[in-house]
């Protein structure tokens, strides 16, 4: 048997509908597209299209919001592979690994925006990596060995309360405040009502 004699299974290569071949293939004349109008012309472009009537894509409301065009394209690399670059020449584990040295090792492909880090594997030599971001059990594995790693990624600040609950807030720090504009203790309000108290005892007297 010879490379050009094998075949497939019948059935499993099936020849494409050859149409506008005469009225006798079934698909002839029109070719399948039925009488004249718009969709017997090439170029048309009418899906979604309801006799003029609201279609129903723009009927319908645009909610939710969605990150993806503002989403960070970051390279996510094990730290399994790492010890198996480090193992194989590719990387030197007392020089500090970055996303250029990843690159030029031939770990990664491009460096995109950064690196992620992620836990999976077994890392066994001591290493300094910066990274964008890594997970908490990446980071465990690498400081276990006596590493470090340092996160690129700058810090969120916490977000301010909006609507209700800025309201909530505002009225939280608020105190009720006295005659004299401030707010008054606890002990304040204690002896101005015991006071009072002495100051009625003496008149009755």
């Amino acid at each position: 048997m010879k490379l050009h004699e094998i075949s497939d299974n019948a059935g499993a290569r099936k020849a494409r509908m050859r149409i506008g071949r005469g009225i006798g293939s079934g698909k002839g004349k029109t070719g399948g597209r039925g009488g004249k109008g718009q969709t017997a012309r090439s170029g048309v472009r009418i899906k979604g299209f309801e006799g003029g009537q609201m279609p129903l894509h723009r009927r319908l409301p645009k909610r939710g919001f969605s990150n993806a065009p503002f989403a960070l394209k970051l390279n996510e690399i094990n730290i399994g592979s790492l010890q198996k670059a480090i193992d194989a020449g590719k990387l030197d584990p007392k020089a500090t690994i970055n996303a250029e040295t990843l690159v030029k090792a031939g770990v990664l492909r491009r460096a995109r925006a950064g690196v992620r880090l992620l836990g999976t594997g077994e890392l066994k030599a001591k290493i300094t990596i910066e990274v964008w971001g890594a997970s908490k059990s990446a980071q465990a594995a690498v400081e276990k060995t006596g590493g470090s790693v340092k996160l690129l990624a700058p810090k969120r600040e916490p977000a301010e309360p909006k609507g209700k609950n800025a309201l909530a807030a505002l009225g939280k720090s608020k105190k009720p405040k006295g005659k004299g504009g401030e707010a008054k203790s606890a002990e304040d309000k204690g002896a101005e009502g015991k006071g009072a108290e002495g100051e009625q005892g003496e008149t009755t007297a």
